[in-house]
């Protein structure tokens, strides 16, 4: 099968609505931070529930920076996290001097493997950073569990995971410390750039304001729309630049009330995916435990070792068809930056290392029309029965 037009592995779903904010916003004269991440913040805030804070950020990569350095992570501490993980993780924690010690995954889920965790605890260990991997929700009972008994805070990195539920509650709404999700241009709500940091904490929530925009004691847009002078403001630490902008925000207004429609469009390309490729040889996707949501961000599959074609070669005949693919994720270990820095071997977390070496994330977003779907299973049949 070849089709006619390549069918990329991601796109966005922006409507009229996005745009017709976007285009208030340019003739409001207000394009950075202002009313509409505002606005944005607050029905975050409320789609999450729980009495969380949401600041509005330019990335999740910012969101876990400002939620580390606002616990206090700094030189010389460790944080434990996942070596399955995209580089944004384990860097956000050097950029405050402290390490990351990565962990091996779960087979199953392929998120942080929780009976891995403990082992690693040092006294210099403050923080956990769980994944949820692909919007499949992290084990995150235990995970809590051992941070109480070992007094560590805990930052989910949610980049995947809206809406995703554990136990029956949003990512977002647990008692973990801070949660920060992302709306990169592929992910399952997409502002092109962006990211949210949500908190029960208002100490937490009141550092990660401050240190947004420069450690200014005052948002630039309370200053700049008060009727009356209103000029004066105090730096008080030495912040960052991480301010969301309104025309992103505009984009993630609208994002935001389409996210169960989304995810309910994604779940039901992933059935019918699962449909054709249950008697291939490969595993396919975990599956969220019952009563759960899955966001379905990412739709991986692993070849098993009965496939006659290796993942790479899948991949090039695939986009040989027409049809992108790509891998979730290279491990953190097998990089030359966190390899060399931490002498770590491939060997050293083996269940990445096999998991990687035999993955391949298939197209799965909401502007894939039937035919879509339908040659992206012709392709993968057609390599793998041979």
């Amino acid at each position: 099968m070849m089709t006619t037009e390549f069918l990329p592995f991601a796109l966005p779903d922006i409507g009229e609505e996005e745009i017709t904010e976007v285009l208030d916003s340019l003739k409001s004269g207000w394009l950075t931070t202002g009313p509409k991440t505002k606005r944005f913040e607050k029905e975050f805030a409320e789609f999450i529930g729980n009495d969380v804070e949401a600041i509005a950020v330019n990335s999740a990569t910012s969101g876990l920076h400002l939620a580390l350095e606002a616990l206090g992570i700094g030189a010389g501490d460790e944080v434990i996290t996942t070596t399955y993980t995209f580089t944004a993780t384990a860097e956000v924690i050097r950029y405050l001097g402290a390490n990351p010690i990565f962990v091996d995954i779960d087979p199953h889920t392929l998120n942080i493997d929780p009976t891995k965790i403990e082992e690693v605890i040092t006294p210099r260990t403050k923080a956990i950073v769980p994944v949820h991997f692909g919007g499949l929700a992290a084990e995150m009972n235990p995970i809590l569990d051992i941070a109480g008994k070992y007094n560590l805070k805990v930052v989910e990195d949610a980049a995947h995971a809206i809406p995703t539920t554990y136990r029956g509650e949003l990512i977002g709404s647990l008692k973990s410390d801070v949660t920060v999700y992302s709306f990169y241009a592929t992910k399952p709500i997409a502002t092109g750039e962006g990211g949210m940091l949500v908190t029960r904490h208002p100490e937490i929530a009141q550092r990660c304001r401050v240190m947004r925009l420069h450690g200014i004691s005052r948002d630039a847009f309370d200053r700049y729309t008060s009727t009356k002078p209103n000029w004066h403001y105090e730096v008080i630490a030495p912040g960052f630049k991480d301010n969301m902008t309104d025309l992103a925000a505009s984009l993630g207004i609208h994002q935001l009330k389409k996210a169960w429609i989304f995810q309910q469009q994604r779940a039901k390309i992933a059935t019918f995916y699962d449909e054709h490729l249950r008697d291939l040889p490969l595993i396919l996707p975990p599956k969220a435990q019952a009563g759960d949501t899955h966001s379905w961000h990412l739709y991986v599959i692993r070849l098993d070792d009965t496939a006659k074609v290796s993942r790479n070669t899948f991949i090039e005949e695939m986009a040989a068809k027409g049809i992108g693919c790509s891998v979730h994720y290279i491990p953190l270990h097998l990089h030359p930056y966190w390899r060399d820095t931490y002498n770590l071997r491939p060997e050293d977390f083996p269940v990445a290392l096999s998991t990687y070496e035999c993955v391949v994330s298939l197209p799965i977003y909401t502007r894939m029309t039937l035919e879509d779907q339908e040659n992206t299973m012709t392709a993968v049949k057609e390599i793998l029965i041979r």
